[in-house]
C-alpha cells in the first residue's frame, strides 16, 4: 500500500510539473503572437538609428559598418542578405517598421528591411521576460509539490481505511469469522465496508447454520433410528399378528418423523441459498388466509379455537404465494402446539407494508429469547416439549420473509401468549429483489 501511495504522489507531482511546463510554453506562444514591437522601444530605436547611418553611406560599405558597430557596442547586429533568411519568417518586416521573431533558444529577432534595399537588419537579443531562472523553476516545483501534498493529505484517510479494510478481510479469510473493520461512516469507503460487513455476517450465519444443521441431524436422525432398530427387534420376537402390526405402526411413525425432518431441512436449505428467485404475483388474501387457517384447524386439537380476521383491502397482495403460505402454516403450527385454547390471525395493510399477526394464549416467549427463537434448530426449553418440533419452523419464517424484503419479530400477545409479527413492504415486494 505504501508503494502505491508513493507512486500516486510522484505521479501527481510529475503531472503538475508537466502541466506547468506546458502552461509556460503556451504562454510563450501567446506572447510571441501578441507581442507588439512597441514592447521593445530600445531595440526599435537601435534599428532606426543604424538604418539612418547606413542610408548615408554607399551600400558596399554596409556590411563593414554593421560589423564595426556590433563589435564596438557588443550588440548582436547583423546585415542579412535575402538568401540568408532561411528558416526565418520576416513577415511584417516592412521598410521602416521592424518585425519580431523568436527562435528555439528564446532569442528574439528584431528584423527591419532597409529602405530601397532587399537587405535586412537583424538585431538578436534574449527576452528575459520569457525565460525563468532556476530559482523561479524551484519555486514553481515547490508550489505544485505543495498542491500535490494537499491532495495526498486528503487521500491519506482513504488509504488508512482501505488498509484497515484489507486487514479485516485477511483476518476473515484466515477463518476468523468476524469482520471488525473500524471505518467511519463519513469515510469514502464506508459503503464498501458495509457491504463487506454484510457479506461477512451472511457467511458467518451460513457457517453457524450448517454447524447447527449437522448437530441437529446427528441428533434428530439417530434418535428415530435407534427407536426403529428397537422396534424391529421387538417385531422379530412378536408372538402374534396384533403385536407385530403395533410395532410396524411405530416404525411407520418414526419414518414419518424422519421424512418430516428431512423435508424441513431441505426447505430451510433452499431458503439459505443466495440464488433463490421469488415467484411474485398478485393474490387475494381475503381467500388465502382463511383457507390456510381452516386447513391447519382440521389437524389441530378439537378444543382449540382458531379465529381469523382479514382486512377487505387485501385482495391484491403482491408476494410469492408459496413462501407466504409456508410462513403462515409454520406460524400456525407453532401457535397450535403451545396454545391453551385460542389462536388468532390478523392480516391487514398498514401504511406501505403488509402485516400478519399470529397470536396465542400459551406460555409466551421470554424477552431474552425473542431474537434467538428465529435461529435455525433452536428449541426453547419451555416451548420444545411437543413431539415433532425440529426448531426450523420459525427459521424458515424469518428467511422467507427476508426474501420479500421484510422482517419477523415477536412480542407478548394481549391473549397472554406470544404474538408473531410478520411484515413486508408493499412496493418492495414488486421488485422481486432480496434485501439483507
Amino acid at each position: 500500500m505504501a508503494r502505491h501511495f508513493l507512486q500516486l504522489y510522484l505521479a501527481i507531482v510529475a503531472t503538475l510539473a508537466i502541466v506547468s511546463w506546458g502552461q509556460d510554453r503556451l504562454w510563450h506562444l501567446y506572447a510571441e503572437s501578441a507581442r507588439p514591437t512597441a514592447s521593445y522601444p530600445s531595440q526599435t530605436a537601435v534599428l532606426t538609428i543604424v538604418e539612418q547611418q547606413l542610408q548615408s553611406m554607399p551600400q558596399d560599405r554596409w556590411p563593414e559598418a554593421v560589423a564595426d558597430l556590433a563589435r564596438n557596442t557588443g550588440l548582436d547586429l547583423e546585415l542579412m542578405e535575402p538568401e540568408e533568411l532561411t528558416g526565418i519568417d520576416p513577415t511584417g518586416a516592412e521598410q521602416g517598421k521592424p518585425a519580431l521573431w523568436s527562435d528555439a533558444d528564446d532569442r528574439v529577432w528584431a528584423l527591419q528591411r532597409i529602405a530601397s534595399s532587399d537587405r535586412m537588419l537583424a538585431f538578436r537579443f534574449v527576452d528575459e521576460t520569457l525565460r525563468r531562472t532556476p530559482l523561479e523553476w524551484l519555486l514553481v516545483l515547490v508550489f505544485y509539490a505543495a498542491i500535490a501534498l494537499i491532495v495526498m493529505l486528503w487521500l491519506w484517510p482513504l488509504r488508512r481505511d482501505l488498509r484497515a479494510l484489507e486487514r479485516s478481510t485477511l483476518r476473515f479469510g484466515n477463518r476468523n469469522w468476524s469482520f471488525d473493520a473500524d471505518i467511519s461512516p463519513r469515510s469514502p469507503v464506508a459503503s464498501l465496508a458495509d457491504a463487506f460487513g454484510r457479506m461477512a455476517r451472511r457467511i458467518d450465519a451460513l457457517i453457524r447454520s450448517h454447524k447447527d444443521m449437522a448437530n441437529a441431524m446427528s441428533h434428530e436422525i439417530k434418535t428415530p433410528l435407534a427407536r426403529m432398530r428397537f422396534e424391529i427387534e421387538l417385531a422379530r420376537s412378536a408372538e402374534n399378528r396384533e403385536t407385530l402390526l403395533q410395532h410396524l405402526d411405530h416404525l411407520n411413525t418414526d419414518i414419518a418423523e424422519l421424512n418430516a425432518f428431512v423435508t424441513a431441512t431441505l426447505e430451510y436449505a433452499v431458503l439459505e441459498r443466495a440464488e433463490v428467485a421469488l415467484n411474485l404475483g398478485r393474490h387475494d388474501f381475503t381467500l388465502v388466509v382463511p383457507a390456510v387457517t381452516e386447513s391447519v384447524r382440521r389437524g389441530a386439537r378439537n378444543d382449540l379455537i382458531l379465529s381469523c380476521e382479514v382486512a377487505d383491502d387485501t385482495d391484491d397482495v403482491v408476494c410469492d404465494a408459496h413462501l407466504i403460505e409456508t410462513v403462515l402454516r409454520n406460524l400456525l403450527y407453532n401457535a397450535t402446539r403451545y396454545a391453551k385454547q385460542r389462536v388468532h390471525i390478523t392480516f391487514k395493510v398498514a401504511a406501505d407494508s403488509y402485516r400478519l399477526y399470529v397470536e396465542d394464549d400459551g406460555p409466551g416467549i421470554p424477552a431474552a429469547d425473542r431474537e434467538r427463537v428465529f435461529g435455525s434448530f433452536i428449541q426453547l426449553g419451555g416451548r420444545s416439549n411437543s413431539h415433532g418440533s425440529f426448531g426450523l419452523g420459525l427459521a424458515i419464517v424469518k428467511r422467507a420473509i427476508e426474501w420479500h424484503g421484510g422482517a419477523a419479530s415477536v412480542d407478548r400477545s394481549p391473549l397472554g401468549g406470544a404474538r408473531f409479527i410478520i411484515e413486508w413492504p408493499v412496493s418492495g415486494s414488486e421488485t422481486g429483489s432480496r434485501r439483507d
